[in-house]
């Protein structure tokens, strides 16, 4: 829950569960294995690792277990005592802003935050610049069409290759707001299909926007020599999900 915005929005929409959502990680790492597999092969050579020593001060650690603590926190409380997760979210952020404020006096905590995440800022900044020509043109109308002409397994698996050029946030939001009756394992299936169809192109996350700023060699055109590789790993997970989704309803 805590991976993915569109994972929170159909969890706060009463659409899934903290249980049924944790046991998403298993065909979500076979398709990661199956992806492994398939760009291991026709690999040669050696790897050679070298040690490099790291020193990590003290502030650092303590934001790692502020962080890590937030996460089992939020999933903890919820299940427990039916906290609603951005509460969790908001105090454990919270908390992490005053730590890095008094341990890094020198540099603002905001001027800080906005030279590491300037690339994210700028990304979400295009996709609130995408949504709104969406809105204005009446294309995000048609997603929930789909589901009025096929199966809502496969409106679902086409939704999740769509949010690799439209941002998943809005095309789950017009999803959930047009009123759409699925089981949960369809649910389930439209849950990973937004959360990992994005990966498909680069441009489809912030993760692939940010490694693509950072890292010359890696390009859209670079990216997309995976693409069939990618869709191979999204179909199997997917074909998992379902699977499970059975498994759930039994």
């Amino acid at each position: 829950i805590t991976g993915d915005v569109t994972t929170l929005m159909i969890f706060l929409a009463d659409k899934v569960e903290i249980p049924d959502l944790l046991l998403l990680s298993l065909p979500a790492a076979g398709a990661v294995a199956v992806l492994a597999g398939m760009l291991s092969l026709g690999l040669s050579g050696e790897v050679v690792i070298k040690k490099q020593e790291t020193v990590i001060d003290r502030g650092d650690k303590v934001i790692a277990v502020l962080f890590f603590a937030t996460i089992v926190g939020t999933i903890g409380a919820n299940v427990a005592f039916g906290i609603p997760p951005v509460l969790c979210f908001l105090f454990g952020l919270s908390l992490m802003f005053l730590v890095v404020q008094f341990l890094n006096k020198d540099e603002p905590v905001l001027e800080y935050i906005r030279k590491i995440e300037f690339d994210t800022l700028l990304f979400f900044l295009g996709v609130l610049l995408l949504v709104g020509m969406l809105k204005e043109l009446g294309m995000l109308a048609y997603f929930p069409a789909l589901y009025d002409v096929m199966p809502p397994v496969a409106a679902n698996f086409l939704v999740g290759i769509a949010s690799a050029l439209f941002d998943n946030v809005p095309l789950t939001a017009a999803l959930l707001n047009s009123g759409i009756d699925m089981t949960l394992p369809e649910w389930l299936s439209l849950t990973y299909s937004v959360g990992v169809g994005g990966s498909l192109l680069i441009i489809g996350s912030a993760a692939g926007v940010i490694a693509m700023s950072k890292v010359e060699a890696l390009t859209f055109v670079s990216y997309l020599r995976y693409f069939f590789y990618l869709l191979v790993a999204y179909s199997v997970g997917f074909v998992a999900v379902l699977g499970l989704g059975q498994l759930l309803v039994m």
